[in-house]
């Protein structure tokens, strides 16, 4: 990645809106978008990355001057690509408002891990108070957006992590296990099956996850990170083979949750459940772990922290004050 710059702002169409970036998050999809391994993204490069993003409206569309977007509101997106920008055009209608007073970095870290956690939670696992959950990469970005949100559901949960991660995970609550030391397929039949599984590794871990599952559970596979990484496997091939447990009578399920199909398919869920986690966020009920407020220019930097998994949290990238 490098930084470019252009001599004049973008304009909106009829329907469309400039809007002025305040703050963008840094992910791990990010670093999967710009290496062209982010399974079904089908734009070319070059692009900038930028999943969700927190700004201000700076120009209406002509179309949009009697809505009730205003200019200088802050309004949050999930764009999916483009928000490492100082300005950039979105769609009038996919724009959220942002409620008064709450700080851009930790409203642009709900858009995209904790609607992920969210949506996960409560869409699709339906997880009811007091169960049991196992997540991977507990100390990631939604990682801990999955603690944070279950803490208010009371939930009984395992989260694997590295060790240098351990004292993160314990302090939000969770049964920490180091996944280089400990078997949590064995942890697990030991203390107690969960009633759900939080999994983004893929292949073998999957199998497993499941495998961890009381009856009745259900895994939610949300990623493919071993391929990702370049670790081997195959997406497609491990997409059938979870597809084909749900065909199999062994009393669990499982159900693949992708945050822009769900997104595509029910526009005002998004739109519902970001409004709730704002609530959430504005109440003082939920609070993003956020390690590291970098530069947009240091952009580069922060995706090769993501990489070598040295983030405890999120990484934001503060593009104007």
């Amino acid at each position: 990645m490098k930084v470019v710059e252009k001599e004049t702002l973008p304009e909106p169409s009829a329907n469309k809106v400039r809007v002025k970036l305040l703050a963008a998050s840094a992910t791990f999809t990010d670093t999967m978008v710009r290496k062209g391994v982010y399974y079904g993204f089908k734009e070319k490069p070059p692009l900038s990355p930028g999943y969700d993003m927190v700004g201000m409206v700076d120009k209406l569309g002509t179309a949009v001057a009697n809505s009730t977007l205003r200019t200088g509101q802050t309004v949050a997106d999930l764009t999916v690509w483009g928000a490492y920008t100082e300005y950039m055009i979105r769609p009038a209608d996919s724009l959220i408002p942002v409620p008064d007073g709450i700080d851009p970095a930790e409203a642009v870290s709900v858009v995209l891990s904790y609607m992920t956690a969210y949506q996960m939670l409560h869409r699709v696992a339906k997880v009811k108070r007091g169960q049991s959950i196992l997540v991977h990469g507990a100390g990631g970005a939604v990682g801990t957006a999955l603690i944070e949100l279950g803490r208010l559901l009371d939930l009984n949960m395992y989260g694997t992590a590295s060790a240098s991660k351990r004292e993160l995970v314990q302090k939000l609550g969770v049964i920490p296990i180091d996944y280089r030391k400990e078997d949590f397929v064995t942890r697990l039949q030991t203390e107690g099956k969960v009633d759900a599984a939080f999994d983004a590794i893929s292949g073998e871990n999957f199998k497993r996850s499941f495998n961890s599952l009381k009856k009745g559970g259900i895994l939610i596979p949300y990623g493919f990170y071993d391929q990702a990484m370049g670790r081997g496997g195959n997406v497609v091939l491990d997409y059938m083979k979870v597809m084909l447990w749900n065909v199999l009578p062994n009393g669990r399920r499982a159900s693949f949750y992708s945050i822009t199909d769900l997104h595509k398919k029910n526009p005002d869920w998004f739109k519902e459940d970001l409004g709730a986690l704002f609530t959430l966020l504005a109440e003082g009920k939920i609070k993003p772990t956020i390690e590291r407020r970098m530069k947009l220019e240091d952009a580069v930097e922060a995706h090769k922290l993501i990489e070598s998994a040295a983030v405890k949290g999120r990484i934001v990238l503060r593009v104007a004050e």
